[in-house]
């Protein structure tokens, strides 16, 4: 039973019942809230401490590491001085020992070549007075044999001139009576033909007197118009016929003058062709004279020339042999001077190289196969080879770069091992930075983070994670398992990652 003075309590209306819900629905609103901003706060100072924290302590681990870094590395920098020190005296002394010998052989070849010079030198001297002796030889039998030419033809010539005066002079006799002939001859036709002309003059008037009387009616007509034609055409052409007469009048004067030189003309080719005829006769004489002497001139000049190509040919051989030597000779320097500039290249790459080898490369730089002797069995039983006589000539001929290609390979399995560690590092790299991406995801507060998954965000005693599904072991009654969650600290991840 209640107490006495006390009232009992009064039951709420509906609407009551419905402002007092949500003002707890309000009130609970405000406190998550007011717990998400002070969980966003924590975790913000959490995460800012944690950096600081991470960063001075990467400082002071890269300080220490630094530290013995450097001590590892100046004593690997006293070995490489001291390995590069004997190894420069090494290098020293053999090229010094190839510049001796290149020297000594060079002054060989100097004395060599001086000596073919100067035997060279020596036998083209001979060659040249033996030469001269014999063109000098030659060139007075030919001032012997000129003389006598000369003292042969002065005394025929003398003969013909004289001779030639003679028949010129007897020609000329004759031109004269031939002229005088001549002169006679044409006055007899001068009046024969005087003489047909006047009696051809007087049948010629009778004539015209008859066709005169005939036509004189018809001509006074035409000699009207002819009149008056030819007072227009000589007042037009008087220029012109002015002009006509003088050219006739030197035409005239041109015919005969021409005249008189064709019959100048005639009468010297008569004289003419008898005096070729005579000269004809005599040239066949001296033709044949001088045909010997053409053959034996011919003969002197195929000698003198043959004697000319043979000292050309001779200089032209000494010639290309010089110029072959010295090219082989330059040939040979340029040659040598690609063989050292390729040494001294791989003599640097070699010392640049040496400071990358390890000890264990220094004190054994050529290792022996590392295949065993069965292994060995089976890859030649894999890859069976004869070994033919041109086969192994060539193995002979490479048996020196044996050492060179051991270290090749062992470099490009070095390369191939690491390009390997590079592919498995970048993978595990990749697994970090997830990892990583994950934490900072989880400790981090933002928009793309509230959309996605997130193990370390509860509200309310709530993740956002979807909860597994239940067995089917567990009975209808039973109480449903509290949900585990895996949480991993961020100074445990950041100490494995560094």
């Amino acid at each position: 039973m209640p107490k006495k003075g006390k009232k009992a309590k009064l039951p709420l209306s509906d609407e009551e019942q419905l402002l007092l819900f949500q003002q707890k629905l309000l009130a609970e609103e405000e406190m998550a809230k007011k717990k998400e901003r002070l969980l966003s706060q924590f975790l913000k100072d959490k995460l800012a401490k944690e950096e600081h924290n991470s960063a001075l302590n990467l400082n002071k681990i890269n300080t220490q590491w630094r530290t013995v870094l450097r001590e590892v590395k100046t004593r690997e920098l006293h070995k490489d001085i001291e390995i590069l020190s004997q190894t420069f005296e090494r290098v020293v002394d053999c090229k010094d020992s190839v510049i001796k010998s290149l020297a000594k052989d060079l002054s060989e070849a100097e004395e060599q070549y001086a000596h073919a010079l100067r035997g060279h030198l020596h036998s083209i001297d001979q060659l040249l007075a033996l030469q001269r002796r014999r063109l000098n030889l030659l060139e007075e039998s030919y001032n012997t044999e000129l003389e006598a030419l000369t003292k042969e033809f002065e005394t025929e010539r003398k003969t013909i001139i004289d001779q030639h005066e003679k028949e010129i002079h007897y020609l000329q006799d004759v031109f004269m009576a031939m002229e005088q002939n001549y002169i006679d001859a044409e006055y007899e036709s001068k009046l024969e033909f005087q003489s047909l002309w006047d009696d051809l003059k007087n049948k010629n008037l009778e004539e015209k007197h008859f066709l005169r009387l005939q036509l004189e009616n018809t001509v006074e007509d035409l000699w009207r118009r002819f009149q008056d034609a030819l007072k227009n055409y000589t007042d037009a052409t008087e220029d012109q016929k002015i002009a006509f007469e003088t050219l006739q009048v030197k035409d005239e004067k041109s015919s005969k003058e021409i005249e008189a030189q064709m019959k100048k003309i005639q009468r010297l080719q008569d004289s003419i062709m008898t005096l070729k005829s005579k000269i004809m006769v005599h040239s066949r004489e001296s033709e044949d004279q001088n045909q010997y002497i053409r053959k034996d001139k011919e003969l002197v000049l195929a000698q003198l020339r043959k004697l000319k190509a043979q000292r050309t040919q001779a200089r032209e051989l000494s010639q290309e042999n010089l110029v072959k030597l010295t090219m082989e000779s330059n040939a040979t320097l340029k040659a040598l001077r690609r063989i050292v500039d390729k040494g001294e290249k791989i003599l640097k790459l070699a010392e640049i190289c040496r400071k990358f080898e390890t000890e264990e490369e220094k004190v054994l730089p050529f290792y022996s196969s590392v295949l065993t002797p069965k292994e060995q069995e089976e890859i030649e039983e894999i890859y069976p080879e004869e070994l033919t006589e041109q086969l192994a000539k060539v193995i002979v001929n490479y048996t020196g770069m044996e050492n060179f290609w051991k270290r090749y390979n062992k470099v490009k399995l070095e390369q191939l091992s690491l390009q390997h560690r590079h592919v498995q590092l970048l993978e595990i790299n990749g697994k970090l930075r997830e990892m990583l991406k994950q934490y900072l995801d989880g400790i981090s507060v933002s928009d793309e983070v509230m959309s996605q998954l997130n193990p370390l965000f509860i509200v309310n005693h709530r993740s956002n994670l979807p909860q597994p599904l239940s067995t089917p072991t567990t009975q209808p009654g039973d109480k449903p398992p509290p949900t585990t969650y895996n949480i991993t600290e961020a100074a445990h991840v950041i100490s494995h990652i560094l």
